[in-house]
């Protein structure tokens, strides 16, 4: 089964600049393909996950945090949450957070923060290491984001369903 594997700490346009099509042509023997310019891979072949890791890691630079999650975690997902249905409005962008281990906290969802009608970011499902939600297209919202980090108990990265839902025929 394949793996997705999602980058954190690396700006593909400026600090820590860093070439997602290149990166994935370094890691070949793995059948890595890259989803996009956020540091979103597919690896198809990923065999011994030891082994994997240490070539990732020669390859990042040493402050790069990544979160992993199996292809078929991602596929239950989609079966249970459509991620062709439109938003509810043109600025609210919906999105898939990956967490880098179980959650820690039980949310009563929906969960807002800030809380209130006035929210920035919603989670709205959470299964064992993948929240779905929205956000308000809006500055604020990427603050707002960086606190999902506090609320899971782990380390969080987060890609718009623009980037999440190409990779499910890699994930099979």
């Amino acid at each position: 089964m394949a793996l997705v594997v999602l980058l954190r700490g690396i700006n593909v346009g400026g600090h820590r600049a860093f070439r997602p099509k290149l990166f994935a042509r370094d890691l070949g023997p793995f059948d890595v393909v890259n989803i996009g310019a956020a540091g979103t891979f597919v690896v198809r072949k990923p065999g011994a996950r030891g082994h994997f890791r240490t070539a990732l890691r020669s390859r990042l630079p040493a402050t790069t945090q990544w979160v992993f999650c199996e292809g078929r975690a991602l596929l239950r997902l989609q079966a249970m949450i459509s991620l062709d249905a439109p938003p509810p409005h043109p600025g609210i962008i919906r999105f898939v957070s990956f967490l880098a281990s179980g959650a820690r906290a039980r949310l009563v969802l929906p969960h807002s923060i800030p809380p209130g009608p006035d929210w920035f970011v919603r989670v709205t499902t959470v299964t064992s290491r993948l929240a779905v939600g929205e956000y308000r297209r809006h500055m604020k919202s990427i603050g707002y984001l960086g606190q999902l980090d506090e609320l899971f108990g782990t380390w969080v990265t987060t890609r718009s369903w623009t980037t999440v839902k190409p990779l499910s025929p890699f994930c099979s």
